[in-house]
């Protein structure tokens, strides 16, 4: 399997390198504007590398080996109907509303893969909300994959959270003996890996709404998953996320109570605001990978662990989060601008 993986990343690197030559060639470039938090323009459109390596990797391992399952085929297509809809959305704007038709149907689709919600453990009861939980699930699918799209907004983060967020996840079914689920968030990490080589600060290339819709969907199927294995994974995995959920949460709800649009294009991310104070990209990325190794990662691996219940353990883990993403600003409009009048998606600034 080492020698797969590491395949997967050469070739994710080497495609990423072909799309990025492509994009110049054509003229595919994302230009900066008034909301943008990059000053050059950029090649867009390099997370169809990691989404093809994926997808054929991930096919390839399981055809070798056991077959298909219905839980990969139900993971693979939902995020390649999410990828799609984003390369669409890449080239030709879409009007929101079809865009989460695309979403809501990838979600439809990981939730018939993974038969619904897991079990949730609240203090070691166990909740089973069946047919119930179809609704908050897909609100939960579609809300990740969404924050992903607005997290992606400077060179490097939306890469290295992922990278930490499944290298992390495969490390807990490392030390919980699930030997037989590491293969497919470490295939994710290391195809992430070859396009982050090209996306790391300062970025030659911009992954773009497919890739990031693709990691949204894809992280938040594999946190499912692993809440089906093992209930406190489920816990584990929202702790993982924290940096991306806390940050595109309060500042959803802070423009909300503003009476903002929420899809209009800003820059009032918390990281958004980090960059501009710090005036670079890099420190921030490094920021949020140190938080991610240093703080999310031991209290998920002590989740796992039942070390300390999940609730409990995602309440430590957030609160932090929550008040350094106030206090950097996230949601408030930016001293001295005006807010646009024109509606679109808040993608790669």
């Amino acid at each position: 399997m080492t020698l797969t993986l590491v395949l997967a990343a050469l070739t994710a690197w080497a495609l990423t390198g072909l799309l990025r030559r492509y994009a110049l060639s054509r003229n595919v470039l994302d230009i900066p504007n008034e909301r943008s938090s990059h000053t050059q323009p950029t090649p867009r459109g390099g997370g169809v590398a990691f989404v093809l390596v994926f997808t054929v990797f991930a096919t390839a391992m399981a055809l070798s080996n056991n077959g298909l399952t219905p839980a990969l085929i139900g993971l693979l297509g939902a995020g390649l109907l999410v990828a799609i809809t984003g390369f669409i959305d890449d080239h030709t704007p879409l009007p929101a509303r079809w865009r989460l038709v695309g979403h809501f149907a990838g979600a439809l689709c990981l939730l018939w893969a993974f038969n619904g919600l897991p079990t949730f453990n609240i203090f070691n009861t166990p909740l089973n909300l069946g047919a119930w939980g179809w609704l908050p699930g897909a609100l939960y699918i579609v809300w990740l994959l969404n924050l992903y799209n607005f997290m992606d907004g400077i060179d490097g983060l939306a890469g290295a959270e992922a990278l930490c967020v499944a290298g992390g996840g495969a490390l807990l079914y490392a030390l919980l003996g699930h030997t037989q689920m590491l293969w497919l968030p470490l295939l994710l990490t290391c195809s992430v890996l070859g396009f982050l080589v090209w996306n790391f600060p300062p970025a030659k290339i911009f992954m773009g709404d497919a890739g990031s819709g693709f990691l949204g969907i894809t992280l938040a199927g594999l946190s499912l998953q692993a809440g089906h294995i093992d209930p406190n994974l489920f816990y584990s995995w929202l702790i993982l996320l924290g940096v991306f959920v806390v940050d595109a949460t309060l500042t959803l709800l802070r423009r909300l109570a503003r009476k903002q649009k929420v899809y209009q294009a800003h820059r009032s991310h918390a990281y958004q605001y980090a960059s501009r104070k710090l005036g670079s990209h890099k420190p921030v990325t490094l920021a949020v990978i140190a938080i991610n190794l240093l703080w999310l990662l031991p209290l998920a691996t002590a989740t796992a662990l039942q070390y300390i219940n999940g609730i409990t353990a995602l309440a430590i883990a957030y609160v932090p989060l929550v008040i350094a993403a106030w206090r950097l600003g996230a949601g408030l409009p930016e001293p001295g601008t005006t807010q646009p009048t024109h509606t679109m998606p808040a993608q790669h600034p």
